[in-house]
């Protein structure tokens, strides 16, 4: 935002426009998704515009949070559920049912899919192959969030879960309460995501000004 006497505003920490009780970052062009209560201190940590070049991976992790590491996760288990009860198999649905389920499935997974890529894409700063490539980037991405988080041995809590991925891909029909695994794995994977959110966002402090 900018006005004829100030000019343009600086990135930063300001009072959120809609009189929300709030911080919310400016870009310097528009407003982000990004807020902290007013109970969080103007001095509580370094300046906020450095935040503003990592304001696209903030955000993609933000949406990863909400929606794609879901989307991932509750359309594989779906997608297993419905090969285990294809038309045709020993115990199976209604085919109308069953299309629609599949379609249902790949949707969810396409849209964690791009979730994934997106962060990837932030991460790196750049496309690359294993970044687009529907469960490749689950790996690679977590990957380089536990870099970034420096978290202990992450080498072997991703072998691990994808070990528990295998082991509900592979059994989960005989025994239905595996379903529980990829919650758990979701749960695990939302929360790194979450805390690399969270430590990009606590580098910044409010301002005591706004646009």
């Amino acid at each position: 935002m900018t006005t004829p006497a100030s000019g343009p505003v600086p990135p930063g920490w300001y009072p959120d426009p809609a009189e929300a009780p709030q911080w919310r970052v400016w870009t310097g062009h528009a407003w982000s998704e990004l807020t902290r209560p007013y109970s969080i201190e103007p001095d509580a940590a370094s300046d906020a515009r450095p935040l503003v070049g990592d304001l696209g991976l903030v955000t993609a992790l933000h949406r990863l949070v909400a929606y794609g590491v879901v989307a991932v996760f509750a359309g594989l288990g779906l997608l297993v559920g419905v090969a285990a009860h294809w038309p045709g198999t020993t115990r199976p649905m209604n085919a109308t049912l069953a299309a629609t389920l599949l379609d249902v499935a790949l949707a969810m997974l396409t849209v964690g899919t791009v979730a994934y890529s997106v962060v990837g894409r932030e991460l790196l700063g750049r496309w690359t192959v294993p970044i687009v490539v529907p469960g490749l980037n689950v790996v690679v991405v977590t990957s380089l969030i536990d870099r970034r988080l420096n978290a202990r041995a992450p080498v072997r809590r991703l072998v691990l879960d994808v070990a528990v991925l295998v082991l509900f891909v592979l059994q989960s029909h005989q025994h239905p309460y595996l379903a529980v695994l990829p919650a758990l794995v979701a749960i695990d994977l939302a929360g790194a995501a979450q805390r690399l959110g969270l430590e990009i966002v606590t580098r910044a402090s409010p301002t005591a000004v706004g646009p």
